[in-house]
């Protein structure tokens, strides 16, 4: 593992943000599991999505079978992680999909795509490509700013960003995830510059990268707290025209699979997946597949009498999940952390020296130890008090507390004015609330609001 060193590359420093002093974080270490007996598809998990079905219960299906296509783009599909047969099909409230189940057989069948040598990939057309990756159902790895809808194929955008890590704590690191890969970044990139003419692939200051990697291959290199690897900081940070809010990104694993399509014809499965937290038995990387269960991420689990609670894509970025469930498209790790539901006793008379918080309030402030977090609120929901702590750590500089009541108060326009579009939903501003209030959700429910009703 080197440095990052490149005498071309374009440092952006970030003041704003928060970076965290918790336990649980994942090593280097790379654990690979045995094959699982069963993946799955969870399209609730995709966003703005409506899924048309192109498969039944009982039907037989190879990697790379077409298994669902977004209604508004039939050409965006989404294909089998596995192949074997369909035991499940699981639908929630208005008929929304929530898992395609599939069992897997002993020795799987692909569906065979076109491959390219290096040659061929360098004399291809934009839209032959194209072409090629949707036909290899990977375009939905795409996602476009602001709104992190999957973009469509007959527009070229301003710029492509790939964001090799995201500084959030339990996120694969990308010395892990790239080693013995770099050739496929390369290639994933060269691809990438076939699609748009400007393509920004930015890292931390902090991070490392494997030494077989092209140096000149890594435009931006970020500073500062999280969430200073999100694509969207770059883009507040970089941006001079209004057209360029309409960039893509895309995560460096996912160019390592966009890559692998285009190089062997075959629909990737592969993924390097983080389990973290102070409840998972060990805090390492996985090597593992695509839509497994998140069970077979996590292994064994601490016994004791603490509920525990799994989280899937970071503490900040994902979502509460039950563990019968499966690991879905976008999301790259699996957090396991206690509810936080358990009475404390005399809680009002200690001082805080364990407990983590933005705030200085309590004696936390004066402990450099690593802080155990769980679940809990530690707390009710109370009005906003304007402390301005949401603002101290917002590193797009959206004022989210003044955004947030905008949006209460269906001032569209004033909450535009703030920079509601700007945000990317890193979760700082819900975590140092003292009123406990969820400023992230209230503003990415008004993002999603304002873009479902604006329309694509």
């Amino acid at each position: 593992i080197i440095p990052i060193l490149n005498d071309q590359m374009i440092s952006i420093q970030t003041k704003k943000g928060f970076d965290f002093n918790i336990t649980g974080i994942p090593s280097a270490k790379v654990l690979s599991r045995e094959a699982p007996e069963c993946v799955a598809l969870v399209p609730e998990r995709i966003p703005f999505v409506k899924p048309r079905l192109k498969i039944k219960e009982g039907g037989r299906v190879q990697i790379g079978s077409v298994i669902f296509e977004d209604k508004r783009n039939p050409a965006v599909q989404f294909l089998s992680p596995g192949g074997g047969t369909v035991t499940e099909i699981a639908f929630g409230p208005r008929r929304v999909i929530k898992k395609v189940v599939i069992q897997l057989d002993g020795e799987e069948e692909r569906v065979s795509f076109a491959s390219h040598t290096d040659s061929q990939l360098a004399d291809a057309s934009r839209t032959s490509l194209v072409d090629a990756i949707l036909n290899g159902g990977l375009w939905c790895l795409f996602r476009e700013l602001p709104f992190g809808d999957i973009p469509d194929p007959e527009t070229e955008p301003p710029s492509i960003i790939v964001s090799l890590d995201s500084r959030e704590p339990f996120q694969p690191h990308p010395a892990v995830y790239l080693k013995g890969k770099e050739d496929l970044l390369s290639m994933g990139v060269k691809i990438l510059r076939k699609l748009s003419a400007t393509v920004h692939v930015s890292i931390h200051q902090d991070s490392d990268l494997p030494a077989g990697l092209p140096q000149d291959l890594v435009t931006h290199r970020m500073g500062g707290p999280y969430p200073a690897g999100a694509p969207g900081v770059l883009l507040y940070r970089t941006k001079k025209q209004p057209e360029e809010n309409k960039a893509w990104h895309i995560s460096g694993q996912d160019v390592l699979l966009l890559a692998e399509l285009i190089k062997t014809g075959k629909y990737p499965i592969d993924r390097t997946v983080v389990l973290a937290g102070s409840m998972a038995h060990e805090n390492l990387h996985v090597q593992t597949r695509l839509g497994v269960p998140l069970m077979h991420v996590a292994g064994e689990i601490r016994e004791n009498q603490i509920k525990s609670r799994f989280i899937v894509g970071g503490i900040f970025t994902g979502y509460t999940a039950e563990t019968d469930s499966y690991l879905g498209l976008y999301q790259t790790s699996l957090v396991i952390l206690p509810e936080g539901d358990q009475k404390e006793m005399f809680a009002f008379a200690r001082p805080g020296f364990n407990k983590p918080s933005y705030s200085r309030t309590f004696l936390s402030t004066l402990n450099r130890s690593p802080f155990k977090v769980d679940c809990g609120m530690h707390g009710e929901e109370r009005a906003c008090v304007n402390c301005g702590y949401c603002d101290d750590v917002c590193a797009v500089d959206i004022l989210p507390q003044f955004t947030m009541k905008c949006t209460l108060a269906d001032a569209v326009e004033e909450a535009l004015a703030h920079g509601l579009l700007d945000c990317v939903s890193c979760g700082l501003c819900t975590f140092v609330c003292p009123s406990k209030i969820d400023l992230c959700a209230i503003l990415r429910k008004a993002k999603e609001a304002y873009y479902k009703e604006i329309g694509p």
